[in-house]
């Protein structure tokens, strides 16, 4: 299928607010795909390209200097196959290789199919149309149950994958976990209190909230994989998660927990350290301390349909003192007598999981709820401005925006701002964002620099009030930066309309 098919695809999605007339645009294209094209189609759309890291950042895009082709001739084959140069190249003349490639692709292009290869390679491909939506569109070309598709997908960890089974006619019913496949992580809600969590999921497997990295842990015999949330495979990086799952009395598990590192007196250390560490090629001083908080298999045996208190039995089976600690109680005095114990240690607070509860994989319900006596948000950052003072020559304010995924501000699938703010930011932050942040501007005035949105950063608050200042019609209270995160896709950024919720929170 040429390229253009799927550029004028993803125009008409862009352009309409409709669910259903986005479903039907993606289904008519989904069924016009080669089988060998469904892959390579759903990266694309999704911006996530089915071959992971590309090694290719924003300033290099930028620096390109090409005549695009002015009639249409590119595939969505061509296009893959470029992208498999770019993620193979390494070593000794990587970066010339991958200049070469892009130069070739940009000059086959026509301009229109260049900006879409661009926002895919940098995951901007705002549509609206995300991963809930393409899922629907591929039930609705392989004439499928939605609710069959999308299992399939979160225990599958990859939608280009379940959309080639279901258009090629497979038995989305027979996928199941498989040991060495990440799958989707099951996600929280928040709550502002832990008695307001408990209303809601009744008796609960109340444990530490931890300010730390999420992992997925795969054993097979003496063969140990880490994946992280977005499940990248980060085995070669965390030697001491790896030896301490390879000596739990198991063949064959799935775990489900947090990792971070500590100090002497074992504290936790900031999660900026526990980041550094996390994303280092090969092992550092700081050491790294795995938690286990829930087990998705054992040694042939499926658990993810079973409730939370067999699960957690097992748990404690397998892991033993690597199980993240908690109490099972319907009791909110007790629940919140752990929370102060999990605070004083130097945690974030505690989750509240409802006991009988299956584990949803790839789902934010209500069957686990986060509780922090302190508001913190997942947001992205839009533009930066221009320090004052000792900060002058740096980038300093923060202009901050939550999904919009409807569209109801602007674009579907983009941003809205709700905030700005400098509080939080340490010197090392200040420098490293000055330099981070012109290698991926779209533009600039005098005082701010405009950047793309693709860096998250935790946010905390104390809240957010109306206000017309800004597009949502709320503002942040008292924002202050916690840390960026980047562990974290833009597209799994807190929403607007979470965010909107306050409104009628206690919290406000």
């Amino acid at each position: 299928m040429l390229l253009s098919v799927l550029v004028e695809v993803v125009a008409a999605v862009a352009a309409t607010r409709s669910r259903l007339q986005k479903i039907d645009a993606l289904a008519g294209l989904l069924r016009g795909l080669a089988p060998d094209e469904i892959r390579a189609a759903a990266g694309l759309l999704l911006g996530s390209p089915r071959q992971g890291r590309l090694g290719v950042g924003w300033r290099g895009l930028m620096a390109l200097q090409v005549t695009h082709a002015d009639a249409a001739s590119l595939t969505i084959a061509d296009v893959d196959a470029a992208f498999e140069e770019l993620a193979a190249a390494s070593g000794p003349g990587s970066g010339q290789r991958r200049e070469r490639v892009l130069r070739e692709l940009a000059e086959r292009a026509t301009a229109s199919e260049w900006d879409l290869v661009v926002r895919a390679m940098l995951g901007e491909l705002r549509t609206g149309a995300l991963q809930g939506v393409l899922l629907d569109a591929v039930a609705r070309a392989a004439d499928a149950d939605p609710a069959v598709v999308r299992r399939a997908a979160m225990l599958w960890g990859d939608v280009g994958e379940t959309a080639a089974l279901a258009l090629g006619g497979g038995d989305l019913s027979a996928v199941g976990l498989r040991v060495g496949r990440p799958v989707m992580p099951m996600l929280a809600a928040t709550a502002a209190t832990v008695a307001e969590a408990m209303a809601t999921t009744g008796e609960a497997s109340v444990e530490y909230k931890l300010d730390g990295a999420r992992i997925q842990v795969h054993r097979h015999g003496d063969d140990v994989r880490v994946f992280t949330r977005s499940l990248a495979d980060i085995t070669h990086r965390v030697p001491e998660i790896v030896d301490a799952v390879r000596a739990l009395p198991v063949h064959d598990v799935i775990l489900d927990g947090e990792t971070l590192s500590l100090d002497d007196d074992g504290a936790p250390r900031p999660f900026q350290d526990t980041m550094a560490r996390f994303g280092a090629d090969q092992a550092r001083e700081v050491a790294l301390r795995p938690w286990f908080f829930d087990v998705l298999h054992v040694d042939g045996r499926d658990l993810i349909d079973d409730p939370l208190r067999e699960r957690r039995a097992e748990l404690a089976r397998v892991v033993g003192a690597l199980r993240m600690p908690g109490i099972v109680t319907d009791d909110p005095d007790a629940a919140q007598q752990l929370s102060a114990q999990a605070l004083a240690a130097g945690h974030e607070g505690v989750l509240v999981k409802a006991i009988d509860a299956p584990y949803a994989a790839g789902r934010r319900g209500k069957a686990w709820i986060k509780v922090k006596p302190v508001l913190t948000y997942d947001l992205v950052v839009l533009a930066c401005e221009w320090g004052s003072g000792r900060r002058r020559g740096l980038l300093s304010n923060l202009h901050l925006g939550a999904r919009d995924p409807d569209g109801r501000f602007g674009e579907p699938g983009g941003f809205v701002m709700v905030g700005k703010t400098f509080k939080g930011l340490t010197d090392e932050l200040l420098r490293w964002q000055t330099e981070r942040f012109p290698a991926i501007e779209t533009r600039r005035t005098a005082s701010t620099v405009f950047v793309a949105p693709v860096t998250v950063v935790e946010i905390a608050i104390d809240g957010v009030q109306r206000s017309p200042r800004y597009p949502g019609g709320i503002a942040l209270r008292f924002a202050r930066v916690k840390g960026y995160r980047p562990d974290k896709r833009a597209d799994e950024a807190d929403t607007i309309q979470t965010l909107q919720a306050l409104l009628g929170s206690s919290s406000t």
